[in-house]
């Protein structure tokens, strides 16, 4: 599913317009960047939770010569999937 696509089960399912839909998911988004961005956590009770991470500094190869590569510390985004997503996933009943 992409994002035109899940605009119109949006619109679909909540009786709105697809321009709606998609300001409601544009603004869902950007608040989430916004919020991981400072270093807080977004936190959907049975979907999931996003997050900001740190990736250390380390040592790599470049695949083709084989010759080491210092690759710098980075921060990442992370997501972990709430236990009703997983149950659904995984397709549990309670």
């Amino acid at each position: 599913m992409n994002k035109t696509e899940l605009i119109e089960a949006i619109a679909t399912d909540s009786d709105i317009s697809k321009a709606a839909a998609q300001r409601v998911l544009d603004s869902v988004v950007e608040h989430v960047i916004k919020v991981v961005t400072k270093g807080d956590t977004v936190q959907l009770i049975g979907f999931g939770s996003f997050s900001s991470g740190k990736r250390a500094a380390r040592v790599g190869r470049n695949p083709s010569t084989g010759e080491e590569i210092k690759i710098a510390a980075a921060k990442t985004v992370k997501f972990s999937a709430g236990k009703a997503f997983k149950d659904a996933v995984n397709k549990k009943k309670k």
